[in-house]
């Protein structure tokens, strides 16, 4: 089991030093409009997001919404590039230019979307409810501590 985990772990060196040998991308970025031409045309930037004032309340809703129409991203009221990558991932399966930013139109949409999966949600819950099914509820202790609980009272119980 040692030699297949060095094994590997040499290969990850020799695989990484090649890529460190590949050096800088010389492909050319593109380049976004000027701020003043995306205020005309309705494009989704920061100073359109701006406009919107999403307060920190606002963001954890967008959030919310991303989140729950599958696109994860953390919950913290921060647009970091978790989120903002969130938000280009839905921006493009909605057909919308890929900015990582939002404009009005777009919050609305989103929100939108958002409150129909939540009611679609809710309604696939109501016939599993209706049919006396229980819902599940853990009565112990989960995540990591909860592992290491069970792997210790495991081993004092023999």
């Amino acid at each position: 089991m040692r030699a297949l985990i060095l094994l590997l772990s040499v290969l990850g060196l020799v695989f990484s030093a090649h890529s460190a040998k590949a050096g800088l991308s010389t492909t050319p970025r593109e380049m976004s409009a000027p701020a003043d031409t995306a205020a005309v045309t309705g494009d989704a930037n920061q100073q359109a997001e701006d406009q919107i004032g999403l307060t920190r309340a606002k963001r954890l809703e967008v959030q919310r919404g991303l989140t729950r129409l599958g696109f994860r991203t953390r919950l913290n009221g921060k647009f970091d590039g978790q989120t903002r990558d969130a938000i280009t991932r839905w921006q493009d399966e909605h057909g919308y230019p890929k900015t990582g930013f939002l404009n009005t139109a777009q919050h609305e949409a989103l929100l939108s979307d958002s409150a129909a999966a939540m009611k679609a949600s809710r309604a696939d819950d109501q016939p599993r409810r209706r049919s006396g099914a229980r819902a599940h509820r853990s009565h112990g202790v989960g995540g990591p501590i909860g592992v290491i609980g069970h792997v210790v009272g495991g081993l004092f119980r023999r």
